[in-house]
């Protein structure tokens, strides 16, 4: 089969930047058309260089990186230094990119791209706040049956909330942006909180990246040194979830998660609960379905692919 074509909208972010060098080492399956940036851990002056800086580690400054949104569609932008540090990537100091950032915005990117490209052979990646991708439809709604799916990180349900007791930080950053893509109607593929927080970084697994004797392995180790921090003292967990690269692990090896096609509506009203993906698992209601939502993962194998993949970069 073709590599399938896509386009990684993305705030990096440590994990991001695991889920584009994942992407970059992977050209059997994975056609990256460009990447788009929007702001989210960290402001979208850092989000477009952070994703120049990854693209320049894996050795491919050919690649476009388009900076789109620099705030939420309605809303005052929440950022999180507190994970990511106060650059994004913090860890090992990163020399900033040569290599130059678009002049196209990044919504015009989206819109051109999937009115250009066939319909149905473009696949969306978003592992950010949904900023862009619901610009791009509000803008261009002829592009919402283009679309082959939409694979995204974002929401919970078992696992409720990572930055509000209720809300996952990229739903919540922008969740009327949120709401326009869960009920565009175009196929969702949704991996939540659940399906991540199973995904855990560990000693061996760090190590094995280290390993690797090249310098992305031994960033990537670094960074997962960093970022691990924040949650094992959160959660008392043994490791840090590396949530975006599962959207791509998807694309490449489905066989790896399981979930089910479900309802999942994004509120946008209570202050109590904004931002919550409140997901029909249940299948209580009769609302459509519009999500599959992913719940398990086998771990040991989305690891074994983030070695074997990494190890080529």
């Amino acid at each position: 089969m073709a590599p399938r074509k896509i386009i990684i909208d993305t705030d990096p972010g440590q994990d991001d930047a695991v889920a584009i060098l994942l992407a970059l080492a992977s050209p059997e399956e994975i056609d990256l058309l460009g990447i788009t940036a929007v702001a989210g851990n960290v402001p979208l002056a850092l989000t477009e260089k952070n994703a120049r800086i990854v693209c320049e580690l894996a050795g491919r400054p050919d690649v476009r990186v388009f900076a789109g949104c620099d705030a939420p569609l309605q809303r005052k932008l929440v950022t999180a230094e507190h994970v990511h540090g106060q650059t994004g990537l913090d860890g090992p100091q990163l020399d900033d990119p040569t290599m130059p950032l678009q002049d196209q915005h990044g919504v015009d990117f989206i819109i051109e791209t999937l009115r250009a490209e066939p319909a149905g052979t473009v696949t969306l990646c978003p592992i950010g706040p949904l900023t862009n991708i619901a610009a791009a439809f509000q803008r261009a709604p002829d592009i919402i049956p283009r679309v082959q799916d939409i694979v995204l990180m974002g929401g919970a349900y078992f696992e409720v909330g990572n930055i509000t007791p209720t809300a996952e930080f990229n739903i919540y950053v922008d969740p009327e942006a949120a709401k326009i893509v869960f009920d565009a109607g175009a196929p969702l593929v949704v991996m939540p909180l659940d399906v991540t927080h199973k995904a855990l970084t560990t000693k061996p697994r760090i190590d094995a990246f280290r390993a690797m004797g090249t310098r992305v392995g031994d960033m990537v180790a670094a960074w997962t040194d960093f970022f691990e921090r924040f949650d094992m003292e959160k959660y008392g967990s043994e490791g840090a979830p590396l949530h975006d690269p599962c959207t791509i692990a998807y694309l490449i090896r489905p066989d790896l998660f399981a979930g089910r096609l479900i309802n999942v509506e994004i509120e946008t009203i209570s202050e109590l609960t904004l931002g919550m993906t409140v997901a029909d698992w249940w299948r209580i209601t009769d609302r459509p379905k519009n999500a599959l939502f992913m719940k398990d993962i086998d771990t040991a194998g989305f690891y074994a692919l983030l070695a074997d993949r990494l190890a080529r970069l």
